[in-house]
């Protein structure tokens, strides 16, 4: 039976999905081509990807974060603790690792002159495949968090 609860699980279902899907964007796309972009145009490329994380990337995020945290309070009949909990630890590890690892590389990285050849992009391409992990496992635990309580037996 579909009712509040289940509806906004199922929301934050989808939008982990949605999330997937950016995380990729980034990780195979976009910052590999910033080491393509001429250093002299690198900061614009750069700025113009910044203004636009505001809406396809950390509203989603905060979104997801939020859902998470409801999601320990408010989750559907049924719900695993495996899936409460891993959910919420994969979003919270997730900011965690932004805020002491790739932020701060993100804002060196804003002002190296180096650019594409930047010791800063380079440390983002060689972890930021943790990330990339992080929100996939995320949208598999949902997955099966969804299995579980929608499966019919």
């Amino acid at each position: 039976m579909i009712n509040a609860l289940n509806l906004f699980f199922l929301a934050n279902l989808a939008l982990s999905f949605y999330l997937v899907g950016a995380i990729w964007a980034i990780e195979v796309d976009i910052f590999r081509s910033w080491q393509l972009v001429d250093a002299s145009a690198f900061a614009t490329v750069q700025k113009v990807h910044w203004q636009k994380l505001a809406y396809w990337v950390f509203a989603p995020l905060a979104l997801a974060l939020a859902g998470s945290i409801i999601l320990v309070w408010y989750h559907p009949a049924g719900s695993p603790a495996w899936g409460i909990s891993g959910n919420l630890a994969c979003q919270v590890i997730s900011h965690l690792l932004t805020a002491i690892l790739w932020g701060p590389c993100q804002a060196k990285l804003s002002r190296d002159p180096a650019g594409p050849q930047s010791i800063y992009l380079a440390k983002i391409l060689r972890t930021h495949w943790i990330r990339t992990t992080l929100i996939n496992t995320c949208v598999l635990i949902m997955l099966a968090w969804a299995v579980k309580l929608f499966a019919t037996t």
